[in-house]
Formats: C-alpha cells, sequence, structure tokens
C-alpha cells in the first residue's frame, strides 16, 4: 500500500471513493450509513444556521430601525449566541445549539474510519453557508411579501418561518440519528450493520468503546498535543471576519435597498457551499489534512490581507468578502483530523471536541466585541488585521501539530514522513491491535500510527 495522505490506495495519484482494503460487505454498509446519516445532519446543520444567521438580516431588514437599535447592539446579540453555546431569544438558541457541534463530529468519528470523515463531514458543514444563504432568502422573501401582514414586520416573520422549520427536523432525530457503534439507534440500522461497524472499525485500531473516567481527565490535560489541538481550534474559530461585516458594507454604500442587500449577501455563503465541498474532499482524496488546512487557510489569509489594506478597488472587496467562506470550509478537515488522533479511545475523544469547543468558541466571545465593534463598521481595521493575524498562525500551527505527531511516532522522522498518515494511539503493537489493558497507558506514552 503505498503511504500517502487520504484515502488507502495503491497508486498515491487514484483519486477513489473507498479504500481498496473495504469488502464488498463493508462498502454495502458504509453506502447505508452515508444515505441515512449524513443528509439528516446536512439538514439539521442547514437549519441551525438558517436560525442563527437570521439576526445579521433581521438586523439591516428593519429590527435597527424597528427596536431602536444604537452602537453595538448587532454585535452583542452575535456574542449572546457565543455565551449562551433579541438577548434572551439569542441566548435559548445558544444554549440548546451548544452540544450540536462536538456531537455531531464524536457521531462521525464513532462511525467512520480517519481517512472517511472529512468527506462526510464536508457534506454536513454545507449546511452552514446554506443556511446563511438561505436566511438572506428568506428575510428578503418576507420584506417583500410578508412585511405589515397581520400586523408584524418582514423581520418578525423570519422569525416565526423559521421556527415552523426547525421544529419537525428536530424531532425526526430521534429516530434517524444512529447513535454511536456501543449504543446504536436500532430504528435505522440492524443487528447485521452493527457487526460489520464494529468489525471494520476494530481491525484497524479503533476503538469502539469506553468510559470516561477521572484519571483521563489527568492524561489529556498533562499531553502536550493536546493543548496545541486546543490553539489550533483557537485560531480556527478566530480567522474568519464578522458574519455581518459584508451585509454592514453593503448598507453603507447606501445604493440597495434592504431586501436587495439581504440578496447579495447570499452570494458568499453560496461561494462557501464549494469552498467547503473541495477542501474537504481534497483532505480525504488527495493530500490529508494538513495541506487541506493550510490551502483553506491560505486563500482566507488572502481575504483578510485584502481588507485590511482597505484602499482597493471596489472590485476587491468584492472578491474579498466572497472568498471569505475558506475560513470556515476547513472546519470539518480540522475536527476529523482530531477524531482521528484519538481514535482508539472514545471517553478521550469525546472529552476531547468538547472541551476544545468551548474553548474556542468561548475565546470569540470577547474576540468578537474587541475587534468587530459594530460602531465601526463597514472598515473594521483592528478586526481585520486580528482574523489577518489568525490565519497566518493557523497554518504555523497545522504544521507545528503535524510535526509533533511526527515526532513522537519516531524522533528521527524526516520530512518524507506524508502529512496526515501520523496518529495518536494507546496501543503498543506495531499492528494496531488494541488490548483491554492499554486504557490505564498515559497519554505520554502513546504512539503514532498510520491513519487507516
Amino acid at each position: 500500500m503505498a503511504s500517502h495522505s487520504g484515502v488507502p490506495r495503491e497508486k498515491w495519484w487514484k483519486i477513489q471513493w473507498f479504500s481498496d482494503d473495504d469488502t464488498p460487505e463493508e462498502k454495502k454498509f458504509i453506502t447505508k450509513l452515508d444515505l441515512i446519516l449524513i443528509p439528516y445532519l446536512f439538514v439539521t446543520y442547514w437549519v441551525k444556521n438558517l436560525d442563527q444567521n437570521n439576526l445579521n438580516n433581521a438586523y439591516v431588514g428593519g429590527m435597527k430601525e424597528e427596536l431602536g437599535f444604537h452602537g453595538n447592539e448587532l454585535i452583542r446579540l452575535q456574542t449572546m449566541y457565543i455565551v449562551g453555546a433579541m438577548a434572551a431569544y439569542r441566548f435559548l438558541v445558544g444554549w440548546f445549539e451548544a452540544a450540536y457541534f462536538p456531537a455531531v463530529h464524536y457521531i462521525l468519528g464513532s462511525w467512520y474510519r480517519g481517512h472517511e470523515i472529512s468527506r462526510r463531514g464536508g457534506i454536513w458543514y454545507t449546511g452552514l453557508p446554506l443556511g446563511t444563504l438561505t436566511a438572506g432568502l428568506v428575510q428578503a422573501g418576507a420584506t417583500r411579501k410578508l412585511d405589515g401582514v397581520h400586523g408584524l414586520s418582514g423581520w418578525r416573520w423570519m422569525y416565526i418561518i423559521c421556527a415552523i422549520v426547525t421544529i419537525p427536523v428536530g424531532l425526526a432525530g430521534y429516530f434517524i440519528l444512529p447513535g454511536t457503534v456501543d449504543k446504536p439507534n436500532k430504528f435505522v440500522l440492524n443487528d447485521h450493520d452493527h457487526r460489520v461497524a464494529r468489525e471494520r472499525l476494530k481491525k484497524k485500531g479503533h476503538k469502539v468503546q469506553g468510559r470516561l473516567k477521572f484519571n483521563h481527565i489527568k492524561q489529556i490535560m498533562s499531553s502536550k498535543h493536546f493543548w496545541i489541538v486546543v490553539l489550533v481550534d483557537v485560531l480556527f474559530w478566530n480567522a474568519g471576519i464578522n458574519s455581518g461585516a459584508f451585509l454592514l458594507w453593503l448598507k453603507s454604500l447606501k445604493r440597495y435597498d434592504s431586501a436587495t442587500v439581504n440578496e447579495y449577501g447570499t452570494i458568499p455563503p453560496a461561494m462557501g457551499i464549494f469552498f467547503t465541498l473541495f477542501a474537504n474532499f481534497s483532505s480525504d482524496l488527495l493530500w490529508g489534512p494538513v495541506w487541506a488546512i493550510t490551502f483553506a487557510s491560505g486563500m482566507n489569509t488572502l481575504t483578510n490581507l485584502i481588507l485590511v489594506i482597505w484602499n482597493v478597488p471596489e472590485p476587491a472587496k468584492w472578491f474579498a468578502y466572497c472568498n471569505a467562506g475558506w475560513s470556515y470550509a476547513l472546519s470539518s478537515v480540522l475536527h476529523g483530523w482530531v477524531n482521528n488522533i484519538l481514535r482508539d479511545s472514545p471517553e478521550i475523544r469525546s472529552f476531547t471536541l468538547v472541551f476544545i469547543n468551548i474553548i474556542a468558541q468561548s475565546s470569540t466571545a470577547w474576540t468578537g466585541i474587541l475587534a468587530y465593534p459594530t460602531v465601526e463598521a463597514p472598515r473594521f481595521l483592528n478586526g481585520y488585521s486580528f482574523s489577518f493575524s489568525m490565519s497566518t498562525s493557523l497554518i504555523i500551527g497545522a504544521h507545528l501539530l503535524n510535526l509533533y505527531l511526527k515526532r513522537r511516532r519516531d524522533p528521527n522522522a524526516t520530512q518524507s514522513t506524508p502529512a496526515s498518515d501520523v496518529e495518536v494511539t494507546d496501543d503498543g503493537s506495531s499492528q494496531g491491535q488494541i488490548e483491554e489493558s492499554d486504557q490505564s497507558k498515559s497519554l505520554h506514552s502513546t504512539q503514532i500510527k498510520p491513519v487507516s
């Protein structure tokens, strides 16, 4: 087997969906799981981001004037979402959605092997730009068609529409989500499916069962690569420009009505769908997570640089804002990589995904207020400079993490070692077989082994 990033295959340049070692039975199971799990996750993330991003569209669609907003109310309401991850409503949205992001990544890591996660996560993550895009279209339609109906403003109708869409999608999850391999939901997968899932994961060193204990937390907190992962995740969460920056810039031009501003605001998320699919599919099928992160973050850095300079032709600003989707396109690449690094320890993997998300997302609660105060719109010089520093540091951080993992596997490792063909495991065997006694081993004694 050629040693290369992504799907294991005989020739590194041969792009293929399944690995060469997938049996026909496994391919059938993977296809079934794909058709059940991924479409539902995509719909849930679309609805989540429809609910989350409607604030920006409502703000430029009449909320500001009707509620008498002034100063920094927009960024404060955006922050309400973060700390809870129209104050009370916004806080509740963030509160109930707080566990969603790490939970989805944990589910993906529970069913899929390392080289399979980014593609599925990428399809799921396109719900983010689609939700943003749809929020703009819904607000534009509500402003034009429903404004004043039954005495309600168009932006208020948008919140009603979002609620009608969200509730049934949430209820359907009880029957559709497959759970995890050790605690499956038998509404959608039968006993044969569970057996195939367990066997295909175990034969490649994926541990499917475990319980978090206090000593695991001590091991996690004392491991160097955990804190490197935390740093990289913080950089990722802060590398993008403020979600409302483009709309505020369009509104500042004073040449478009509110409905048109919201329609133009759908262009960046539409581009973001393509960016997300490219970053994640290329990670799995071509060059692995490190270089996928490097490329996506490099494109995002270009966006931030243009906006820092600011005094550029207007088409350059259009390009920069429309290119901003690269900042979130790499999300499932990064978190899929974390899933893969900790594939042999479900208990450590679950804690790590939740903890790094708490730290990283919480950091945006105060960085947003400091870097993107609404009163500085549309030119957020401090904000764009901050995002530029984060996106460039993210590239460095990803390579430092990869270098650290390679050196833990082999202190004499050379640069010929593939970028993503390393990962942490608690087992001590060269074939990746996991023994029950390995649960007690410290992360300080972990080894690195090839991705499967």
